[in-house]
């Protein structure tokens, strides 16, 4: 008899006891508001994004109300105005392409390669369409930091990086997020911390800082922001930026701060997992595992593999298969958007020309997510009906 997985792929660990009384703390005394605080007190909220940005190495950080209000923030900090065309990922989340959206830019692609990382080659062919590169680390692969960063410099592209799937991440030792003008973190439910929804906002640039420090809606209370740059920066923003209150509160901040003193250990468990899986599905006939280069620092809190060119109907057996053994897996290659999972051309607001090669990548992802609460046992238990299921469809399509 087929052995069946019992466990949930949607069920997080709980918060750290230690951020349910900070936030149990917020709560009896009422001030969630980040600049509701008596004197002598510093905000839950300042001290988050002074901590988070020793964590990284960045000089700012402003944590805000989610990691897609982050992007918009970024793109509109660094000058992006409507119509101007914003270079981004292929193989992204909705979020992405939409933050660009948001702010009336307009999408432009750059192809996705079997390594599931921006198409170096394809950026530097369309750098010159555009001043500002929207980079998504998606799925936690981080493509090669030092050239893109050459490329990008080169023909003054600014860099902006999303880094939800890379919270605790870094190429070559340089933190995700440090390496372009602005680096972006989600706080949601299934990020490497979980606040349920949040953001971090993370730059060196003092200007940008207090373009998004602004926008967030601080009024005129940015000198409470003691993770910002200083008073006389604001000096003019203050008088053009225009309030697009999207603040993180107090409750939030508690919640997250034991999590981010706690992030390296639960990024090793992650990897821990990862690797687990990795090692169980290697040499698969039919199935491709990623190879990670040894530049990247990871953290697997997903895993991807590659179905290459198999027959549509052959993907969706699979996963139907897997599912009625309990193992949930996404597809990216399908026409139609299910859940969080979507191509490129499933944003119909954006013209986007057709990409052959990159289409013949999408057509074969195959993605899962890894929570923590995953023992090993249960990531091998994953890994054999996720072998015998491929193993059982691919002999009838070989």
């Amino acid at each position: 008899m087929n052995e069946v997985f019992k466990g949930r792929f949607t069920q997080q660990e709980p918060i750290p006891e230690a951020g349910i009384e900070a936030a149990v703390a917020v709560m009896r005394h009422g001030r969630l508001h980040r600049y509701n605080t008596i004197e002598g007190e510093v905000a839950q909220t300042v001290l988050l994004e002074q901590e988070f940005a020793a964590k990284v190495g960045a000089k700012y950080c402003l944590a805000v109300a989610s990691g897609g209000y982050a992007l918009a923030t970024a793109l509109r900090a660094v000058g992006v105005k409507t119509g101007d065309r914003v270079l981004t990922n292929a193989f992204t989340l909705a979020p992405v392409p939409g933050a660009i959206a948001a702010v009336g830019g307009v999408p432009v692609f750059v192809g996705v390669t079997p390594s599931l990382v921006l198409d170096l080659d394809d950026l530097a062919a369309k750098v010159d369409q555009s001043d500002v590169l929207l980079l998504s680390h998606m799925r936690g692969h981080l493509c090669d930091m030092e050239r893109l960063m050459q490329i990008c410099d080169a023909a003054g592209v600014t860099v902006i990086e999303d880094c939800a799937h890379t919270m605790g991440a870094a190429w070559n030792g340089k933190a995700s997020g440090t390496w372009g003008k602005v680096g972006c973190y989600s706080c949601q439910t299934y990020k490497h911390m979980n606040a349920g929804e949040g953001g971090l906002f993370v730059t060196d640039d003092a200007e940008v800082a207090a373009r998004a420090i602004m926008y967030s809606g601080s009024y005129m209370l940015y000198e409470r922001h003691l993770a910002g740059p200083p008073s006389e920066v604001f000096e003019d923003i203050r008088y053009e930026t225009p309030n697009i209150s999207g603040r993180m509160d107090n409750l939030r901040a508690a919640i997250l701060r034991p999590q981010l003193e706690d992030l390296d250990r639960q990024c090793a468990r992650w990897n821990e997992r990862y690797y687990a899986l990795e090692e169980a599905l290697r040499d698969t006939a039919g199935l491709t595992v990623i190879d990670r280069p040894k530049e990247e620092h990871i953290v697997g809190s997903s895993i991807q593999f590659l179905l290459a060119d198999w027959p549509e109907g052959a993907v969706t057996d699979l996963l139907a298969r897997c599912g009625a053994r309990g193992v949930e897996l996404k597809w990216f290659g399908g026409a139609e958007p299910v859940g969080f999972t979507s191509r490129y051309d499933s944003w119909r607001y954006v013209d986007a020309p057709r990409m052959p090669e990159s289409d013949k990548v999408l057509a074969g992802i195959i993605d899962m997510r890894v929570p923590l609460t995953f023992s090993l046992e249960d990531c091998a238990q994953i890994a054999r009906i996720i072998r015998e299921e491929v193993s059982r469809i691919y002999q009838s399509i070989e």
